[in-house]
């Protein structure tokens, strides 16, 4: 029986070729035929709440704050921990790929939970505070390494050629608007400050937050139990199971299936690597160079301005991919890189509010162009049942860029834009801008080779199946 029969009617509805349909079909599709797809979305939205509301409040807690660490070992450790994310991504995809979707993410909210737990209560530890801290935050990295790639692999499961543009769309735009509910609540848990209409917040300080992340993983791992059964998978999965995909194959047939040895793949990932950097910039350098380079009024209400990059993310993501989802992805790839790259340009004058703030817009709409379709492509990409290494193994460059740009971004900030002294902000931001201009030059030159995946793969299953004949 193939796989469109045993989904169920449903899936087999959504299976039909890719006819002609619009943005609205699309997400009727994806409303009425996938389940799955929803339930996916579920964990990414509360994992976008839960992961980022410890997050942007780390180094704090760790700090002075609430455990007492040196500024430089807070700043260390949480360096350590995103690190590690990205790190456990490369073996995370491996994970998804093995266990299934379905199964990845009850096994990754199990491990976050456990890591939030301990993270959450390492104050009550006394001396060993620091060491319970650092073991949650190891706990929780490999959680959270192995969530990402599932959730992308859920994505190429619970869509078809119709609906997956669509899909990767939404599924970095409720991401981000998870970061957006994160903004919002936090501040209301932590604090006793009155709020719209004299409202006074709940005062639980950082332990409050980091509890209340422990408590909607919680509710997300329940949901999932109790609404992502076997059924669903079975009724509204429209990809071959990882076990389907594992038989029958040669080692040699396993080995050229490696995404190490896919050279499309390869130079598509690092390709993206100097453009990449800007991505880190953003918590490496843009707050230093606020707080140093304009007035107190303006750094006072950074947050507010850096805010404006999910809100951008959660509204356009998924209404550029529905207008632009029969636009070829490398093109579209090229352009959102180009907005994205010359976009950094207009800091080179110098330090001006309004520049600053026009920044931010289209740097956030050049990431609202290109990110989903990074993604669609990297899954477009691999073979069957591998779409979890493929996306683990994607994080590379990013990986490379948090860790890279941070080994010259202090210094560059203390040559160009110096805690006291003379400052040259222009001559940073225009070195910054030149680099990430060689991932859309480069993506242009290789436009032809890079379109010609789905003939290679083509010919070679077509060489596949007339051998086994």
């Amino acid at each position: 029986m193939s796989e469109t029969a045993a989904a169920g009617p449903d899936a087999a509805e959504t299976k039909a070729p890719a006819a002609e349909v619009g943005t609205w079909e699309s997400i009727k599709i994806l409303v009425g035929a996938s389940r799955g797809f929803w339930l996916v979305n579920v964990v990414n939205f509360g994992d976008g709440i839960a992961y980022f509301g410890i997050l942007t409040l780390l180094t704090l807690f760790l700090g002075k704050e609430r455990l007492g660490m040196s500024d430089h070992a807070a700043a260390i450790s949480v360096s350590a921990f995103t690190g590690l994310v990205t790190l456990f991504m490369f073996g995370g995809g491996f994970v998804s790929d093995k266990l299934g979707v379905r199964r990845a993410l009850t096994f990754c909210l199990t491990v976050c939970l456990c890591g939030r737990v301990l993270l959450s209560s390492s104050p009550r530890f006394g001396a060993a505070g620091h060491l319970a801290a650092w073991a949650g935050l190891l706990v929780l990295a490999f959680g959270e390494g192995v969530i990402q790639p599932a959730l992308y692999a859920g994505v190429k499961e619970y869509t078809d050629a119709r609906t997956s543009t669509m899909g990767y769309g939404i599924l970095y735009a409720i991401m981000n608007l998870g970061i957006v509910a994160e903004n919002f609540i936090s501040p209301f848990v932590r604090t006793s400050t009155p709020f719209v209409g004299g409202i006074r917040g709940l005062g639980l300080g950082f332990d409050g937050v980091f509890w209340m992340c422990t408590g909607i993983t919680v509710l997300m791992l329940s949901t999932h139990l109790g609404l992502f059964t076997k059924a669903v998978e079975a009724r509204d999965r429209l990809a071959a199971s990882p076990a389907a995909n594992a038989e029958d194959k040669s080692w040699k047939e396993k080995i050229r299936e490696l995404p190490f040895l896919d050279p499309r793949f390869m130079f598509f990932i690092f390709i993206l690597l100097p453009v990449r950097t800007l991505f880190a910039h953003q918590f490496l350098t843009m707050p230093d160079y606020v707080f140093r380079a304009y007035a107190p009024e303006v750094s006072a209400k950074f947050e507010w301005i850096s805010g404006l990059n999910p809100l951008i993310i959660v509204v356009f993501v998924p209404l550029i991919a529905g207008l632009t989802r029969k636009v070829n992805i490398i093109t579209m790839m090229i352009i959102g890189t180009t907005i994205s790259a010359v976009t950094t340009f207009i800091l080179a004058p110098g330090p001006n509010l309004t520049r600053l703030i026009l920044y931010t817009l289209l740097f956030s709409l050049g990431e609202a162009v290109w990110s989903s379709r990074f993604l669609e492509y990297v899954a477009d990409l691999a073979p069957e049942g591998k779409v979890g290494a493929y996306m683990g193994l994607a994080g590379i460059p990013w990986f490379l860029a948090k860790f890279t740009t941070g080994l010259y971004s202090g210094w560059m900030l203390e040559r160009f834009v110096p805690k006291s002294g003379p400052l040259d902000t222009g001559r940073l931001w225009l070195i910054y801008a030149f680099i990430a201009c060689i991932s859309p030059v480069g993506l242009v030159l290789a436009r032809p080779w890079l379109l010609k995946h789905k003939e290679v793969r083509n010919a070679t299953a077509l060489a596949a199946s007339q051998s086994a004949a």
